[in-house]
């Protein structure tokens, strides 16, 4: 499935509740009064003026750097990665108006990481998070194809987020923490309160059943 739809198709479901997870141990959190309110930033962008990257970074900043992180696993290249986040909304609202800023912040900037990730392991994938997450998904894919190929098809982003909707909450938040946000399994148990063995034995369940779900819709595995 292509990046900006399985973005868009997969925060149909959990990405809200995510979004609430960079707190204290990682997860976002409002502040109170401390932060303006996404519809008060968005304005902000609205009327070109510049005191919208300061207040994005501010309530997202950690946030934004943790999904970068995730996929490049340096942090220079994250830091690039989120600055350029921050210069892509200001390019691109307006025109659009968020309805969820976290969300749509969050999107663009896993496409730049994932493209800075690209272009910099071209030949070998690094150890991070999103290398390890792809290998993982592989045996729910084509195995005459890259992931990153098949991860470009609409259909198979919609096939996918159809068969998240039946999962259960804790399922949906384990598997998109996991291969949207490229968490770790030790985060993933920390905010969802759960063993590693548990995550990772969840996390073989759910792909062995998403496998089974794509084979039935008719997808060549």
């Amino acid at each position: 499935m292509h990046r900006s739809e399985l973005g868009r198709e997969s925060s149909q479901i959990p990405i809200s509740e995510k979004v609430y997870w960079e707190d204290s141990s990682g997860t976002l959190k409002q502040k109170g009064d401390t932060l303006m309110q996404d519809d008060e930033i968005i304005a902000l962008y609205w009327q070109r003026d510049e005191n919208a990257i300061q207040e994005t970074e501010q309530k997202y900043g950690r946030y934004l750097s943790k999904i970068a992180y995730n996929i490049l696993s340096d942090i220079e290249d994250s830091k690039e990665c989120v600055n350029d986040a921050y210069l892509k909304a200001w390019n691109t609202i307006p025109p659009h108006k968020p309805g969820a800023l976290a969300a749509y912040l969050g999107k663009i900037t896993r496409e730049l990481a994932i493209d800075i990730f690209r272009t910099k392991n071209r030949k070998k994938r690094q150890a991070s998070q999103y290398a390890i997450s792809l290998s993982e998904l592989e045996e729910c894919v084509s195995e005459t194809a890259s992931t990153e190929q098949d991860a470009d098809l609409h259909l198979l982003a919609e096939a996918i987020n159809s068969y998240l909707s039946s999962l259960s909450r804790e399922v949906r938040i384990t598997f998109v923490g996991r291969y949207y946000y490229m968490d770790s399994i030790k985060e993933i148990a920390a905010y969802q309160g759960m063993s590693e063995p548990k995550v990772k034995s969840m996390l073989y369940r759910t792909r062995q059943g998403l496998k089974i779900y794509l084979q039935q819709e008719g997808f060549d595995l």
